[in-house]
């Protein structure tokens, strides 16, 4: 919106040309969601607090100091954080930019998923929400007409996968790659879900993946560095730089308040919907397996799960005392602080691991 402005004012303020730049915008867009979530958060959580009474319903199956340290706290916090990023986007992206309503549209719905979901519990008071089953098949649409709408409308659009290391190596999975796709989206979704379990634990690490998106974002729009890189380029990637980066200002602005102990919990509202804007600009930008090094702290949260269900169900045995992988350690008797820095210190870790294949091919 302001760029729009910044075009029809720039014969008559020159300076304003410095808001044409990415850059300029990205900070601007860091800086006013940040500042969005921080002002407002205050008014959002005494109104949650209000409304839901007795907070996000605690798994009762979870670590027990979950219940005592825990209840009462209120849920829903992603509308902050949805908030601040969309007004931002409005303001500082070029709107006739695709992509920027492509990822719009998902995070939206996926919030809007989520949200339903946090609804349901705290109406029903219970840690059990909206029914697997409809929640990954709402997810599956919202997907794959994002999906379709990029297969359908970009140019040349190939529907093949590039191989971390490999310059030239790709896989060419026709239409399998609507399907392949989806499930990053939603596997990138669900697993940040999973991942947010403990006071501050995921708003950090979807940082780390959001920053080195919007590194890789600005590559694969730029030519030169693509080509110097050998990354497919992708005209018009690089607006997608602010919306990374009004994530980021967001989540700062958040985790003041999501910090133990937290005064608000993000709740499936923001999980899903910032894992389904990492997740599809992985598939905008063609790095969906770089996203599983980088993201590679939820995918391990997700294969406990996984691991943890197969075996019980086949053998009876668990495999780690309590999944998701954050409650194992808690488990084993990690403070919840202890657990969370050092599990940022892993996903800072993958997320430069992840960046390194960018130049080793």
């Amino acid at each position: 919106m302001f760029i729009w402005l910044v075009n029809i004012l720039l014969d008559t303020f020159p300076f304003l040309n410095a808001f044409q730049y990415i850059s300029t915008r990205a900070g601007a867009a860091m800086f006013t969601s940040g500042l969005i979530v921080f002002i407002f958060s205050p008014s959002i959580i005494n109104f949650f607090k209000k409304i839901q009474k007795n907070g996000q319903p605690i798994r009762i199956d979870g670590p027990k100091r979950h219940i005592i340290e825990k209840s009462g706290t209120p849920t829903m916090g992603g509308v902050i954080i949805l908030l601040g990023v969309i007004i931002s986007s409005l303001l500082w992206t070029d709107l006739s930019n695709r992509y920027i309503w492509v990822v719009g549209f998902v995070a939206i719905l996926f919030g809007a998923i989520g949200f339903y979901d946090d609804y349901l519990k705290v109406s029903r008071i219970s840690s059990n929400g909206l029914n697997s089953s409809y929640k990954i098949l709402f997810q599956s649409i919202v997907s794959l007409i994002a999906v379709l709408f990029l297969m359908l409308t970009i140019e040349n659009y190939e529907p093949v996968i590039f191989i971390p290391f490999f310059k030239d190596f790709t896989l060419n999975l026709g239409i399998f790659y609507l399907i392949f796709s989806c499930l990053v989206v939603i596997g990138s979704s669900n697993s940040v879900n999973l991942t947010d379990g403990l006071d501050g634990l995921a708003i950090m690490p979807v940082m780390i993946a959001v920053a080195s998106f919007a590194l890789i974002t600005y590559l694969t729009g730029n030519i030169v560095f693509a080509e110097y890189l050998h990354i497919q380029y992708i005209p018009g990637t690089g607006e997608l730089v602010i919306i990374c980066s009004a994530v980021i200002g967001a989540g700062l602005g958040f985790l003041w308040y999501n910090a133990p102990p937290a005064m608000i919990f993000m709740g499936d509202t923001g999980s899903l919907s910032l894992g389904s804007i990492i997740g599809i600009i992985a598939v905008i930008t063609k790095h969906e397996l770089v996203l599983l090094i980088i993201g590679g702290l939820f995918v391990l949260e997700a294969i406990s799960v996984i691991v943890q269900v197969i075996s019980f169900r086949f053998t009876g045995k668990r495999v780690f005392r309590m999944a998701p992988l954050h409650h194992h350690f808690e488990q084993k008797g990690w403070s919840e602080p202890t657990v969370v820095i050092r599990f940022w210190i892993i996903s800072l870790i993958l997320a430069l691991a992840g960046l390194l294949t960018l130049k080793l091919r």
